[in-house]
């Protein structure tokens, strides 16, 4: 397998470990908050149902912009051990099925908010939570070190901006909250140097607050267990 060109300029994925830890967090606390609902509570089933399928779409968008714009490149330029990819792209397409199942459940229990509906879905996201830390360990430790030796900076960073594109304008400062909330000081320096200045300066003037008061509403009853 052919080494990068001297032209080449690798990139840098801490970037996406930052993106994993939120996934990690949120669909690990997603489970307790739907069973936090009190039955019969449909306005905080609502609230949680929203966060549900807001980390179900950007984790959809994530792995697809994977499937297009990373894996094709990785087949061709890797040095992977066999069926390393195949078993990324099969882990993409169990995690889906099993988000396909919670979307369909979510609906009835938003309206509802009742309880057998409850146990269902907490139970369904447990699962999920379960697989997919155990496919993002499995793709930082086997993939992002390839990918650092044969994707360059502006792929990577294509990947980057597909994922962003896909945010809804008016909840990109929510999910700047989101990826900066676990980052150490120098991650949150690396990922704020992305970010465009006045998106820099409205999310400090307005979005980390706004970010601290909706999660605050979203993760009370954890606080209070």
């Amino acid at each position: 397998m052919p080494g990068p060109s001297a032209y080449f300029k690798s990139c840098d994925t801490t970037d996406m470990l930052v993106v994993h830890r939120v996934f990690r967090r949120e669909f690990r606390l997603l489970p307790h908050l739907v069973r936090s609902v009190v039955p019969f509570d449909i306005r905080r089933a609502r609230l949680v149902a929203a966060h549900a399928e807001e980390m179900i779409g950007a984790l959809h968008h994530h792995h697809t912009g994977e499937d297009e714009l990373l894996w094709p490149k990785l087949v061709e330029r890797a040095d992977l051990e066999g069926g390393v990819l195949e078993r990324m792209q099969l882990q993409h397409e169990q995690l889906a099925d099993l988000l396909d199942r919670v979307g369909s459940l979510l609906p009835e229990w938003e309206r509802t908010a009742a309880a057998d509906a409850r146990a269902e879905l907490a139970g369904l996201l447990g699962e999920i939570s379960a697989e997919l830390d155990a496919h993002l360990a499995a793709e930082e430790r086997e993939i992002l070190p390839e990918v650092q030796r044969c994707i360059s900076a502006s792929e990577w960073a294509e990947l980057g901006e597909r994922g962003l594109a896909a945010i809804p304008k008016q909840r990109l400062l929510v999910f700047l909250g989101h990826i900066l909330e676990e980052a150490t000081p120098a991650e949150r320096a690396q990922f704020l140097r992305r970010v465009p200045v006045p998106a820099r300066v409205l999310f400090r003037v307005v979005g980390e607050r706004r970010y601290r008061r909706e999660v605050s509403t979203l993760r009370a009853p954890l606080a209070r267990t």
